[in-house]
């Protein structure tokens, strides 16, 4: 099993720390699914010392998620230490994360995120001084270079290590790439073999089989999942148990798909309110409908909905005019759309 200091996680299985998704309603979600260690969203250094409101609640741990990794960024020591002090003391999180792998200009211009894979010294100095000031184990996510010509990959792991880092995630692309092409898993295995740390896969896993490969060709300890499980907890589950027991779960019913993607939306809701979860949902229910018959129409309804019943309405329409259409071998869900 994946384990990490003294925390030890149930499976391999990690829910990568996404941006704008991963808030405590899907992390808890992620959980129920089975996921060995779930990611909280990435929050700065300096938003946690000037402690507004907003980015206190992304602080926030349900104890039902634990154990549970908190990602900060930045790119000042001083600022990047007095923060990871207030995820030490403050919080319930189990592990403290350190951004070098947000590729946007807006943190990397602060030499944060990913501008530290060009700097192995500056990874040493800044992560040692986290290790130093905190008690909770600390770890990495980055991704394998800056760009084609800057892939320090190697060097890069063994600082953490030698910072004192207790793992590090790798994601198998460069920040010049973003997230398109394709991840490089053979830099994620010299990862690997060059630190005696944990080290986690990213980039790629985007079916149960896909970790399966990642753990056979890299030899890393753990699978971190992020956009295959967007709209798709059943990802994570299906993941869990083919690792486990070589079982190929199915996928899940649309009736299922709606449950759950209304349990998401209403725990939003105690999170934030309607007006914000509801907006916040819509990219989600684009997510959960994604490859479903019909679900471009339906999605052009969703993005214009406002409130939680009306949403809730014009998902248990599509799912009962999708059943309809299945069990009489027609399709006529624009009827269903237009009376949404």
């Amino acid at each position: 099993m994946l384990k990490i200091g003294g925390i030890e996680m149930k499976n391999q299985v990690v829910l990568a720390p996404m941006a704008g998704v991963c808030n405590p309603a899907f992390r808890l979600i992620a959980k129920e699914f089975g996921t060995g260690l779930v990611c909280a969203e990435m929050v700065s250094d300096k938003a946690i010392l000037h402690g507004n409101k907003r980015t206190r609640e992304m602080l926030f741990v349900d104890e039902r998620e634990k154990p549970l990794s908190l990602q900060i960024f930045g790119g000042d020591r001083k600022s990047l230490v007095e923060a990871a002090k207030v995820v030490d003391k403050e919080t319930n999180a189990d592990i403290i994360d350190i951004n070098m792998g947000c590729p946007v200009p807006k943190v990397t211009k602060c030499d944060a995120g990913a501008r530290w894979l060009l700097n192995p010294d500056k990874i040493y100095e800044m992560v040692s001084a986290v290790v130093d000031a905190v008690d909770k184990p600390v770890t990495v996510k980055m991704r394998i270079g800056w760009d084609s010509e800057h892939i320090f990959v190697e060097d890069n792991a063994r600082a953490v290590e030698r910072a004192g880092g207790q793992a590090v995630s790798v994601h198998g692309r460069t920040r010049e790439q973003l997230y398109t092409g394709h991840a490089n898993w053979d830099y994620i295995r010299m990862a690997k073999e060059a630190v005696s740390i944990p080290v986690i896969g990213n980039g790629d896993v985007n079916t149960p089989e896909d970790a399966r490969a990642m753990l056979d060709q890299t030899g890393c300890d753990g699978v971190m999942i992020g956009r295959g499980a967007l709209g798709n907890p059943w990802m994570l589950y299906r993941t869990v148990q083919y690792l486990s027991t070589g079982e190929l779960m199915p996928e899940p019913a649309i009736e299922e798909k709606i449950k759950v993607a209304i349990l998401h939306m209403d725990r939003l809701i105690d999170l934030k309110g309607e007006a914000v979860a509801v907006r916040e949902m819509r990219k989600h229910m684009a997510w959960y409908l994604k490859g479903l018959k019909s679900a471009a129409r339906v999605k052009d309804v969703i993005m214009e909905e406002t409130k939680r019943d009306g949403m809730v309405r014009i998902l248990t329409d599509f799912a009962e005019q999708l059943k309809h259409e299945e069990e009489n071998g027609t399709e006529d869900a624009g009827t269903v759309l237009s009376a949404v």
